[in-house]
């Protein structure tokens, strides 16, 4: 997609894809790279698409996976531009770029590199293809866009790292994208879709119970649960009852081309919502995926049930606006994969909240439905520790648990099959075997289905005396010599995560370490720092945050009202950049030599004072503070804008006219040409305000004429 005619396009952006275009644009004039880490649905794609925009006479190479990815891409920005697409574009696909030769890849000659799902390119093949880009042009700026940087099935390899030495201008995750409002928060319904074989396996694990009176407490709960479940809405109930868009458009997720072929043979779960759905089926080698992709995207037949059943082809890049939902039909999955299938129905133009079906394949896989809710209110105790409360939109999101009964008949079954000490106990010594260790997670539940993780836990409590039991000297010896530590679980993590506190303020000479430190031990102190203070501010003190332990943090010095703190602090820095600079002009993405993301907090002061963004503003105290080190209160477009018609005021003063030439730069750096141009084209298009055409037209009646 290369064309020669150079035009003005304008791409606006969300408030969080504009700052980080904004940081990502900083951060390439200073080191060439720049990562930008946003979930799925958030509108990514259009910051690589601003950056075409704004620099229409350079070639900018755009790398995706796959063509469709980009095409959908670019019939979003379409749909939202009128039309309108950048014309300065190269497309490329990963695979293509791994086969050119040398003289191919220096005849593209890029002027801007993007690499879309960045993360890909750890791929051996693919990765090699994009080393020699890189190499061949290696003052070319590169821009990364991606969901997640790490590749979970590779080695956790951070790809942030290998292809931008760790120069992420922007990072946001899934959950917190929901907390701020960028993600309307979605209707989570859980059931499940097998679970015979669950039942013969517990059937057995009954039998060989030594215990009569564990056999029949546990067969009285296993009838109970067969009856539970046999009692339990179906599929085509539980669809029927919660898809509120009855002809809408629904993605199905499976595990396998296998497992896919199999799920669509039970097409009689949606009989009552519709009994003759319109059905496409995609997985990534099908040589037929585009043309059913598009079909698909392409079917506005609202008198219908629409379901796409695809494998991985829709696990990334890919955003359809009027998706009413996914259906995750899943045994198992990655974390990041089951985060981008979810993030699907999930975007930031959507103004209705998509409703997820997580049907997993058994009753084991029922523990992970807090998953997301859980790293919600790890974000939501971040930020209120930070005193930015305010940009807390959703605390929570829905869960329908329609199996919520058979659940507890479920755990009351482990609870009975766990009631043999012997049988934990050796389980407890396999777990040991393995691992070296008794450190089980509460949750951990053996291949066979055991709770020992629960088990462990109530070991501990009944030693406490904390919970109803006996425990011999007898057993007690026998745990030890498999390794059974008795302190709890957090009384470790605070010894463990004390110590690590106690380092930092022997190296650094405080206790505020950045929200995202980790110490050479692996220990996230900055993360645990931050929960401390959400405890403190919710009075959480009787377990875990005593007052010992408050007066041992006290003694190094811990901060407790960060936000006061964290005023003083980034106005320290703003003070030495006014000394250094004579001006508070300070650009989005610029972070001080220590870390202070000091472009960001200007940023937000400014629209906390105009109004624009949730939070508390600055008091009339702290204003007076900045106007004194000259703080512009305008927003930076604002700024741009002024900046743009003096030089042009400039200009007509030397000059007498503005017909400016297209490429021509001011002794500053500014673009002048392009800046008038951009005028003119908004002008035309009646999206330059009567405020600026008056001034322009004040400055030179001629204006509009072009050179």
């Amino acid at each position: 997609m290369l064309f020669s005619e150079v035009r003005m396009l304008e791409v606006a952006l969300y408030d969080h894809n504009q700052s980080a275009y904004d940081a990502a644009v900083d951060m390439m004039g200073k080191t060439g790279k720049a990562a930008v880490i946003h979930p799925t649905g958030t509108g990514k794609s259009f910051i690589g698409f601003r950056l075409c925009a704004d620099y229409p006479e350079k070639q900018i190479l755009w790398l995706s996976p796959s063509e469709y990815i980009f095409r959908t891409q670019l019939e979003n920005l379409q749909a939202e531009n009128g039309g309108e697409v950048p014309e300065n574009i190269r497309f490329c696909t990963y695979a293509k770029l791994m086969l050119m030769n040398d003289e191919e890849i220096m005849e593209m000659a890029p002027s801007y590199i993007i690499l879309d799902e960045f993360h890909r390119c750890g791929a051996k093949m693919w990765g090699q293809g994009v080393q020699r880009l890189l190499s061949a042009f290696p003052e070319v700026p590169v821009l990364g866009l991606s969901a997640t940087n790490i590749r979970y099935l590779d080695n956790q390899r951070d790809m942030a790292d290998e292809l931008f030495d760790g120069n992420i201008a922007s990072e946001m995750g899934l959950s917190e994208a929901i907390v701020r409002g960028i993600l309307n928060p979605p209707k989570y319904v859980l059931s499940v879709y097998s679970w015979q074989k669950d039942l013969v396996r517990y059937e057995r694990r009954i039998r060989q119970s030594r215990s009569k009176l564990v056999r029949d407490e546990c067969e009285r709960y296993l009838e109970e649960l067969r009856r539970a479940l046999d009692m339990a809405d179906g599929l085509d109930v539980i669809f029927d009852k919660h898809m509120a868009d009855r002809t809408g458009k629904y993605i199905v997720f499976c595990s396998s081309k296998e497992h896919m072929d199999e799920m669509m043979r039970h097409l009689e779960w949606f009989a009552k919502v519709d009994a003759h759905p319109h059905v496409y089926s995609l997985y990534s080698s099908d040589p037929g995926a585009d043309r059913a992709f598009d079909d698909f995207r392409n079917d506005h037949d609202d008198t219908h049930l629409r379901l796409l059943y695809c494998i991985d082809a829709l696990n990334e890049g890919v955003h359809i606006e009027d998706i009413s939902g996914v259906i995750l039909l899943r045994p198992t999955v990655s974390p990041i994969v089951y985060k981008q299938q979810i993030g699907r129905a999930l975007s930031a133009s959507r103004k209705k909240n998509a409703v997820i079906f997580d049907i997993v394949a058994n009753l084991n896989s029922l523990w992970s439905i807090s998953e997301i809710e859980e790293e919600m209110q790890l974000v939501t105790s971040y930020y209120r520790s930070l005193g930015e409360g305010g940009l807390i939109v959703n605390e929570h999101f829905r869960i329908i648990d329609e199996v919520q009964d058979c659940r507890i008949l479920f755990e009351k079954l482990n609870d009975s099959l766990t009631a043999s000490w012997d049988l934990m106990f050796e389980q407890a010594e396999a777990f040991y075997r393995e691992n070296g260790n008794l450190d089980v997670p509460y949750r951990y539940v053996t291949e066979d289905g055991y709770a020992l993780g629960n088990w462990i836990y109530n070991q501990r409590k009944i030693r406490k005396g904390e919970a109803a039991g006996s425990l011999s000297e007898e057993r007690i010896r026998r745990l030890d010599t498999i390794g059974m530590r008795w302190e709890a679980v957090n009384d470790r993590t605070w010894e463990r995560n004390y110590a690590a506190a106690k380092r930092y303020r022997d190296k650094y000479g405080d206790l505020n370490p950045p929200a995202k430190y980790v110490d050479e031990e692996g220990i996230a102190l900055g993360s645990w720092i931050a929960d401390i203070r959400a405890c403190e501010n919710a009075g959480a003190r009787q377990k875990y945050l005593t007052p010992d332990r408050i007066q041992k943090l006290n003694d190094l010095g811990m901060v407790w009202d960060v936000l006061d703190y964290y005023w003083e602090r980034n106005y320290a820095a703003a003070y030495r950049y006014y000394l250094e600079n004579r001006n508070l002009d300070v650009p989005a993405g610029y972070v001080t030599e220590d870390g202070i993301r000091l472009g960001t907090w200007i940023y937000r002061l400014r629209s906390l004072r105009a109004g624009t963004a949730k939070g508390t503003p600055p008091d009339e105290n702290q204003v007076k503070r900045l106007d004194a080190i000259g703080m512009n209160w305008e927003n930076q477009f604002e700024t741009k804008w002024e900046k743009g018609f003096q030089a042009a005021a400039d200009y007509m003063k030397e000059y007498g006219n503005l017909l400016v030439p297209a490429k021509y730069i001011t002794k500053n750096g500014l673009r002048l040409g392009t800046w008038i141009r951009r005028q003119r084209d908004q002008y035309k298009k009646g999206q330059l305000s009567e405020k600026r055409t008056w001034r322009l037209d004040k400055l030179c009646k001629n204006w509009r004429k072009t050179a």
